[in-house]
């Protein structure tokens, strides 16, 4: 019996540092995890217009702006719509495949299912303008030197706009 009455526990202090160290490292713990969890319920899309430029094709009397974009959000973005100046492309109606084509109005290079991206990925996008775009009044006034207004619309309700001269 006298042998454990001279046995000592440790002291409060240190009792104390070990409390408060497991305390630390649990509720860090928990923060990652729960940083894990949150990040699975927070994707995002974000589309850049990393650039955007206009050319004319004299010989067939188009001009063509071209947009190079990139998703650099974390969740896909899909780009179906396009407007000019306001005014929606119905891309189904004015589909444009290539480049030699004439556009009728104007036109985009996607399909009306529109252009997917997914994170990090890049593309660029062509859109077709008959000069003069007589088919629709908004746009019959376009000429060389005006300001566009191109607004790239995102199926998760997002828009991105760039300003493009003609040249």
């Amino acid at each position: 019996m006298t042998f454990m009455r001279e046995r000592k526990a440790i002291s409060p202090v240190i009792a104390t540092v070990i409390l408060v160290a497991v305390a630390i490292t649990v509720a860090v713990d928990v923060s990652y995890w729960m940083g894990g969890i949150s990040s699975q319920y927070t994707q995002f899309e974000k589309v850049e217009i990393q650039t955007g430029y206009a050319t004319y094709d004299t010989t067939n009397t188009i001009w063509t702006v071209t947009m190079a974009i990139k998703n650099s959000g974390s969740a896909d973005a899909t780009i179906n719509m396009v407007f000019m100046n306001d005014v929606p492309c119905l891309a189904a109606n004015y589909h444009v495949t290539t480049a030699n084509v004439t556009a009728t109005q104007w036109g985009v290079s996607f399909k009306s299912t529109g252009v997917t991206l997914q994170p990090g990925q890049s593309t660029t996008v062509y859109i077709y303008i008959d000069n003069p775009c007589s088919g629709v009044s908004e746009l019959a006034s376009l000429r060389a030197g005006t300001t566009v207004n191109v607004k790239l619309h995102s199926a998760g309700g997002r828009d991105y706009i760039k300003l493009i001269r003609l040249p």
